[in-house]
């Protein structure tokens, strides 16, 4: 199924895109798909960048504390995931789904401005992770059905990049907000649902969506297929390679510790004012722009499990000079380029490895299950990294990270080697 509306079948209208602009080789879906995204993420990164200052200093919450709220709102979409790539495979519209997930995260940032409490904190961010485990899985698969298989690293690669661009422009703008505003946290809660507002505005008014007509059982029937069912779904984990891929996406996820951590490290590490704390992820997200789409073009060439490990190995790299580098100025700098480097090579690679393994009619389902196994595994090791932090300190828990992530990935590397047709 071709998910653009045109009047042309959707046969000729797939050998159109693949011959029309060998400069851009991406169909137009990336493109516009991109800048929702890229709205929507400076709405979300604006609130990331000051949400670990404004748990553990302005609330004065543990790491413990802030390692459970970053669990969950880092690691409630994982289950999401699984219902939004099943009803989007279910009723064939992933732009409806999409959209709900978009529109329920807007909603919920307005919230922020009314709560304090850890419980009511949590529901408010594991409500707005509802809202990106309904979108993310749908999203992928439409950039994923709209490219070829052989230029499924470039188009990832471009989304991500335009998506990065936003999750550059988020911490600089919360960066301003902070320094201008009286009431700095509520400012940069209210800015960012606004933009939020517009991202939904966007992807209603210029994301392609399916065919208008009948409902979705009676759609179903006209072209010949029933509408997909839950045990379709699970039997894709029949697959090896799929088994593999969601495997080691868990595995490597209980060592990967999370953004706001990394961040607060370096901090600490490096002696980094509290006034300059919301830039640090500017510095990844500029690496992540800069590499997605050369490295996402490369791993169509050279093979996606050697970008994927190799991403592994620069985040690997980076936990040991936060553990062992002596706190130069260039310190920062290389921390969060090796650490742009680790999502560049896997954020969009993942997805992208999928598009030989998962039939086009249950995609979203293939990559909601890869995307909840790595969500869940990320959750785990919030929880585990704040808790370690709080008995032993920051040091032996990031240096039981990082032996943890050498291990795994090792293990990956075993698991994930190339059979057939696979890369």
């Amino acid at each position: 199924m071709y998910l653009t509306d045109r009047s042309a079948p959707a046969g000729a209208d797939t050998e159109q895109g693949r011959r029309r602009g060998s400069a851009s080789k991406v169909a137009p879906v990336v493109l516009v798909l991109g800048t929702v995204s890229l709205v929507t993420d400076i709405s979300s990164e604006m609130v990331t960048a000051v949400l670990p200052l404004y748990f553990v200093t302005t609330l004065g919450f543990s790491p413990l504390g802030f390692g459970a709220l970053d669990g969950v709102y880092n690691g409630v979409s994982a289950l999401v995931q699984l219902t939004g790539g099943h009803l989007a495979d279910r009723v064939r519209n992933h732009k409806l789904i999409a959209g709900l997930g978009y529109g329920l995260s807007a909603l919920c940032k307005p919230l922020l401005l009314l709560v304090s409490s850890v419980g009511a904190l949590g529901t408010v961010l594991a409500l707005e992770r509802t809202g990106k485990g309904l979108r993310t899985a749908p999203r992928d698969a439409m950039i994923s059905l709209s490219t070829p298989p052989e230029r499924q690293g470039r188009a990832f690669g471009v989304h991500r990049a335009m998506d990065t661009t936003g999750a550059m422009l988020g911490p600089l703008a919360a960066f301003f907000i902070l320094r201008a505003a009286t009431d700095g946290y509520d400012a940069v809660f209210g800015v960012s649902a606004c933009v939020a507002v517009l991202g939904v505005l966007v992807l209603v008014l210029f994301v392609p969506g399916k065919r208008q007509g009948a409902p979705t059982d009676e759609a179903a029937a006209a072209d010949g297929r029933q509408p997909v069912r839950i045990r379709e779904a699970l039997a894709l984990l029949r697959l090896p390679r799929l088994r593999a891929l969601a495997g080691c996406a868990a595995l490597l996820g209980l060592t990967t510790v999370s953004d706001a951590f990394v961040y607060l490290l370096l901090q600490r590490r490096a002696g980094i004012g509290e006034q300059w704390f919301t830039l640090l992820p500017l510095g990844t997200a500029l690496v992540f722009l800069l590499l997605a789409v050369p490295v996402g073009a490369l791993a169509d060439r050279v093979g996606r499990r050697a970008v994927f490990l190799t991403g592994h190995a620069a985040l690997l790299t980076g936990y040991a000079l936060l553990l062992w580098a002596p706190a130069t100025p260039v310190l920062p700098f290389v921390v969060l380029a090796l650490h742009g480097t680790f999502y560049a090579a896997t954020d969009g690679v993942l997805p992208a490895a999928l598009a030989d393994v998962v039939p086009a009619q249950l995609r979203a389902s293939g990559l909601a299950i890869v995307g909840t196994s790595q969500a869940l595994a990320r959750f785990c090791c919030s929880l585990a990294f704040g808790a370690a932090w709080t008995v032993w300190g920051d040091g032996p828990a990031l240096a039981g990270s990082a032996a943890g992530l050498l291990c795994c990935a090792i293990v990956a590397g075993m698991v994930l080697r190339p059979t057939g047709g696979t890369r």
